[in-house]
């Protein structure tokens, strides 16, 4: 039986990409390992392209099969939507500007996002970048764990789900791939692959590829999006026991002006037009942004800064990503398997924007009055100080070459990341059976996050003179780089996890029992001051002097003694006065780690139909962002001290799985304890956090995937969501007395008993293909149900003529996309047999919808604040921004193969 369990190891390892549905090489070897012995056929081909696999856990999985007829160059975040509990808003049709995910009501942020193992998402805050995936053409296969992790799963973030997609194997034959591509809205993508066949006696091969894509938005013509990427791959095999090393290399450009994000509003109060409110029309979903020209006038007295090159459409938001994996299988002995997945990241990013800078220098004593600081270059006195303080950049010196200090400046300020990442996934598995075996894993995840805000001139039309500030940033009078921020981190994970695998009963009972303990540091650095808790800092680079006449002149604050102690002030006097030290630049180490449990079994009922269960608790430790704001704060104080995030995840549903038929229903429940909600506002270019407290959703998942005979297929899939947060959330405390209470009563949002922001209830669909042989023709069609705008479930308001008026309702409405795909064989023009033309349309229909929602803790600015006692106060809010849904977009591609 030995005999035969590893010649079933050896085909599933060299059958990687089309049945692994694991993330990392150790789990792919667990689940893997025996299957196909047990199975004994091929359903994890599934059924064009999807599949059900049998495993503990809610998963599907889309093929490449599948993946081929849909768009090239497509983010692979949109190819999965096509999955049951899975929402993705393309930011624009070709995937090239990223967007917005949603699985079972977790955002991006609780997704683990993996690529050949190694994770994606940010190692600050946690987010996954849609536009920066992996060419969809070089995917061999993308799985979907709708509501759980793997044991060996290395995140900070996942409190849910994952997303895995794993690369092709190079071809054992030598062969070129080319795709060329146009469409609408100047749409032209190039790609290339060259494919080795095996070149030693040993069987080494490999494949390099190569990406350009490039068109304008699809609602201004002048905001320009600008891909390329570059791929490469060698694989050698180790021997007859399915064993191998692989080298792997990856790395992607981006260069892309922001577009399509609108206010959240339909009035038309003083003659608003897009994109200062939604559109109200299709035609409207077209504007323009008048061509302009910086001030950049000198000579005697002040000159003031215009705002060309502030619109948000004027932005560019570059990003430099790239990574090297490398991943291997090694047979020990007789049953004892080791897998490792080293690989080292890369990231050069940042989100663009600009500020007015001051030639003149700040006064940091504004209550004295006995400076004046912008009349002479010569005005250095001790209150006269140059830095970024209050989100503006002071730098003590002339700019426009005029003689004086008078003059303001609009210039380049984007927020820069710069990421150097190690990670090592490693596991040993041991057969102690033919049906029982352990497996051992641990991992290393290093990531230097270096986050800094330099300054640039812009050119004459206001664009970037270098989008990446970074290279070559403006000095200040002292010769120091002005930087709106300033802070080195280190996230470092630490994690082992052991599981357990048997199978019982004749191999119709099989329970997987895991456990990992993660252990998180977050070593982080901020050279600046924070001077809110909304993480806001005044920075002065090594400016010793500069800084400490800062802190010196830092007002008190009046508040409630016995809020104000227990964050670390000290009171005296009726009404107590408090004074918060205030917290200059320092250092600070977090520490967080939990045992989770991973639990699941598979119960065969017949051939085909099988029970299975998974129960599974989940981590997320606070992002660096949220980190970095408790700094606001005394060390020993609460607030300084951030919970992480927890979740118990349960999951139980039927699969049937046959040559012709795929098809799985789940139910499932999550339980969140301190969920945390963020909100990003792009105008200020900041994420804000607070903590929801208890959070319980719960739902159901369905597809099927049916094959009545050879020439079609037929798909469709459901999904429904409930989500209920059990607490009214503080958003913050008064600072007057008024109808709340005296100065310092907490202030609380509307949340208690309402379903989480940015989640549709409900998402329905499903897709058909018919292949003729030399003609084939399919579509996909999903309808996506209402999303609430905020937490509290309000509507949108907007203060008009000074009172607080309803803009937009309290929910994005339901929107259904249709997509369209056909192609034709050129075969009989005497082309090779991989060689076609393929037309598809996005939005045939040209639904005019909303795409992402930059909402989440935005919410809790919303609607009738209140106190413990029920007081409530007038409404107040304001419009948030959004993606334009894409219109409808036809595109099409020359597939050349041979």
């Amino acid at each position: 039986m030995r005999t035969k369990l590893f010649a079933g190891v050896a085909f599933a390892a060299l059958m990687i990409p089309a049945s692994a549905f694991a993330q990392s090489t150790g789990t792919i070897d667990a689940e893997e390992g025996t299957e196909i012995v047990v199975t004994g056929s091929r359903l994890d081909d599934g059924v064009s392209g999807i599949v059900v696999p049998d495993t503990s856990k809610a998963k599907a999985v889309l093929t490449q099969e599948f993946i081929e007829r849909q768009s090239p160059g497509q983010s692979v975040n949109d190819l999965i939507n096509q999955l049951p509990g899975v929402s993705y808003q393309n930011n624009d049709p070709y995937g090239s500007s990223g967007g917005s995910m949603n699985i079972r009501g977790f955002d991006a942020s609780r997704i683990s996002q993996t690529f050949d193992g190694i994770p994606l998402n940010d190692s600050g805050n946690y987010a996954i970048y849609g536009n920066q995936q992996l060419d969809p053409e070089l995917i061999q296969q993308v799985n979907v764990n709708l509501g759980t992790t793997d044991v060996d799963s290395p995140t900070a973030a996942a409190t849910g789900s994952t997303v895995n997609y794993r690369t092709r194997l190079p071809g054992q034959d030598f062969g070129v791939k080319l795709v060329g591509s146009v469409g609408q809205f100047d749409f032209m993508r190039i790609f290339g692959m060259v494919d080795t066949g095996e070149f030693t006696s040993w069987g080494t091969r490999a494949f390099i590829s190569a990406s350009t894509a490039r068109n304008h938005s699809p609602f201004n013509k002048d905001s320009q999006i600008e891909k390329q990427q570059y791929n490469a791959r060698i694989y050698q095999p180790l021997g007859g026991s399915g064993d191998f090393i692989s080298l792997s290399g990856h790395y992607n450009q981006n260069r892309n002006n922001f577009q399509g994000s609108v206010s959240l509003r339909t009035d038309t109060a003083g003659g608003l037009l897009v994109p200062s409110r939604f559109p109200i029309t299709r035609a409207e979903r077209q504007y323009t942004i008048a061509p302009c020209t910086i001030n950049r006038t000198s000579g005697p007295g002040a000159q003031t800064a215009n705002t060309c090159g502030s619109v948000f459409d004027q932005r560019f938001n570059p990003s430099n990503t790239g990574n090297v994996r490398v991943a291997g299988r090694f047979t020990l002995a007789d049953g004892l398997v080791l897998a490792l997945d080293p690989s080292y990241q890369y990231t050069k990013a940042n989100g663009g924007g600009t500020v007015v800078g001051q030639e003149a220098r700040r006064d940091v004593f504004p209550s004295g009055g006995a400076s004046n600081c912008n009349t002479t270059p010569n005005s250095a006195t001790v209150s006269c100080q140059v830095g970024y303080i209050g989100g503006v950049p002071y730098y003590g010196r002339d700019l426009n070459g005029d003689g004086d200090l008078l003059d303001t400046i609009r210039v380049l300020a984007p927020s820069q990341t710069q990421t150097h990442r190690i990670v090592l996934i490693s596991s040993l598995r041991y057969d102690l059976s033919d049906n029982h075996s352990l497996r051992l894993a641990y991992t290393y995840d290093r990531a230097r996050h270096r986050q800094t805000g330099e300054t640039n001139f812009l050119e004459t039309n206001g664009t970037p003179t270098d989008v990446f500030p970074v290279n070559a940033g403006l000095a200040d009078a002292n010769g120091r780089i002005l930087q709106k921020r300033d802070r080195l981190s280190f996230a470092i994970l630490q994690q082992v996890a052991g599981e357990y695998r048997g199978e019982f009963f004749d191999n119709q009972l099989t329970v997987t029992a895991g456990v990992r303990a993660p252990f998180f540091k977050r070593n982080l650095t901020n050279y600046c001051a924070t001077s809110s808790a909304a993480g806001f800092v005044e920075c002065f680079t090594d400016d010793t002097a500069g800084l400490n006449a800062f802190l010196t002149g830092v007002p008190t604050q009046t508040v409630i003694a016995a809020v104000a102690t227990a964050n670390g002030a000290t009171c005296t006097g009726t009404p107590s006065v408090c004074t918060f030290p205030t917290q200059g630049p320092q250092q600070r180490v977090f520490n967080y780690s939990k045992v989770l449990p991973n639990i699941g079994y598979t119960a065969d009922l017949t051939p085909q139909l099988t029970l299975f269960g998974n129960f599974s608790q989940g981590l997320q430790v606070p992002g660096t962002d949220n980190l970095y704001n408790s700094f606001y704060f005394p060390r020993a104080a609460t607030a300084a001290n951030p919970e992480p995030e927890t979740t118990n995840n349960f999951d139980t549903g039927l699969r049937f799985r046959s040559s012709r038929i795929q098809a799985q229903f789940s139910g499932w429940f999550t339980d969140y304890k301190n969920r945390l909600a963020s909100s990003y506002d792009p105008e200020l270019d900041r994420t804000v956090y607070r903590n929801l407290g208890s959070v319980k959703k719960y739902g159901f998942d369905g597809s099927i995937a049916f094959q009545p005979v050879r020439q079609l297929s037929i798909y469709g899939f459901g999904s429904y969501l409930h989500s209920e947060i059990q607490d009214d959330v503080v958003v913050g405390r008064t600072s007057v007395a008024g109808p709340l209470g005296p100065i310092g009563s907490p202030v609380y949002a509307p949340t208690a008993g309402k379903r989480e922001s940015n989640a549709p209830v409900y998402t329905f669909g499903g897709g058909a293909t018919l292949d003729l042989g030399m003609i084939s023709a399919g579509f996909n069609v999903k309808r996506t149900g209402e999303r609430y705008i905020y937490d509290t479930n309000e509507p949108v308001r907007a203060f008009i003529a000074g009172v607080s008026t309803q803009v937009y309702g309290a929910k994005a409405p339901a929107y259904t996309l249709v997509d369209l795909n056909a192609r034709v064989d050129l075969t009989w023009a005497g082309l090779n047999k991989n060689t076609y033309f393929q037309v598809n349309v996005l939005n045939a229909f040209d639904e005019l919808w909303v795409g992402s929602i930059n909402s989440g803790n935005g919410a809790l600015n919303q609607g009738p604040a209140f106190n413990t006692t029920g007081t409530a106060v007038t409404s107040y809010g304001f419009p948030l921004n959004v993606q334009i849904g894409y219109p409808r977009t036809v595109m099409g591609s020359l597939v050349v193969g041979f």
